[in-house]
């Protein structure tokens, strides 16, 4: 069976057509003959040492309207992959760390695509403390004094969830501190990211694709009007951009570290010269966006430099 792919990711009958990457991977896989089967992290399950997964096996389509077709259910053997794939979406919680605890049981058998005990490690904003003199003034608290002090710095400023995805639960702060507001906001997050607010946002940001420790293109989201979220899932557009050279400066040598952290696929993301903290390596996205915008197919890159790996 080692023509054989299994993607762990959210249901497959849920996925948008247009901007979903594991779709797009999993297009070019088919085209290079290896058979698909798709499961969600409930399905895993250990019986007898071996890692096994209630999996779909899986044809792709070309087709808005009809772009999969489940062949039949299997009981599969993960061992027996050639490539596992992590695809679900964050949060990054409790079942998402259960998953990668499953998948460090067969990744030195079979390649798991991120390495599983380094996405567990590698908490996406967090692990951007690595790099803070190329970010914003930015701190990592729960402590409603110490964001206060900060408001009062900065005058504006943003505030995420560490552990959180896709622009959800963003808070930007200007003019007034609400303190009843952020501590109700802190109480349900818990820690978060504070960020000085940078006016270009408006502009949009730059997501950088990272392959195998290599920079090898970016996109421009765009946020819709009113907002400062540039996040395809809540509404931002794409738009073909091109890197400076302070951007492909910051971006090499993130690339270089995650690659030697095991990272092989990592999205980024830049603002007017300054990585925002976000290191997207659960489920990185953009690929068809970028194909749309360039006409360069990723998905190519992704298996050629999945074929190098040891």
């Amino acid at each position: 069976m080692q023509k054989c792919i299994a993607i762990q990711a959210n249901s497959v009958d849920r996925i948008n057509v247009e901007t979903d990457t594991s779709l797009l991977l999993a297009l070019e896989a088919q085209k290079r003959l290896y058979q698909i089967y798709w499961y969600e992290p409930k399905d895993l399950s250990l019986v007898n040492g071996k890692i096994y997964a209630k999996a779909k096996k899986v044809v792709f389509f070309e087709n808005k309207k009809k772009y999969f077709k489940i062949l039949k259910d299997v009981n599969l053997d993960l061992s027996k992959m050639k490539y596992v794939l992590i695809r679900q979406n964050p949060p990054f919680n409790m079942d998402y760390i259960t998953s990668t605890l499953y998948l460090e049981n067969i990744a030195k058998k079979v390649k798991v695509l991120n390495n599983p005990i380094s996405v567990r490690n590698i908490s996406e904003k967090f692990y951007s403390v690595n790099f803070l003199k190329f970010m914003p003034p930015t701190i990592f608290t729960v402590d409603i004094k110490l964001i206060k002090k900060f408001f009062q710095k900065y005058k504006k400023i943003v505030i995420k969830p560490i552990h959180g995805y896709a622009g959800k639960d963003i808070l930007f702060v200007d003019r007034k501190f609400n303190e009843k507001k952020i501590k109700k906001y802190i109480k349900k997050i818990k820690h978060v990211m504070v960020q000085k607010f940078l006016p270009l946002v408006k502009y949009g940001d730059k997501r950088v694709f990272i392959l195998n420790g290599k920079v090898k293109g970016a996109i421009r989201r765009v946020p819709s009007k009113n907002s400062i979220l540039s996040n395809i899932s809540q509404g931002g557009s794409a738009v073909k951009t091109k890197l400076n050279k302070k951007e492909i400066y910051i971006s090499n040598i993130i690339a270089k570290d995650l690659k030697k952290n095991n990272i092989f696929f990592a999205g980024i993301d830049l603002v007017s010269n300054y990585l925002i903290g976000d290191i997207n390596v659960t489920s990185p996205t953009g690929l068809p966006q970028y194909k749309s915008l360039t006409g360069i197919n990723l998905a190519k890159n992704f298996w050629d430099e999945a074929k190098k790996l040891k």
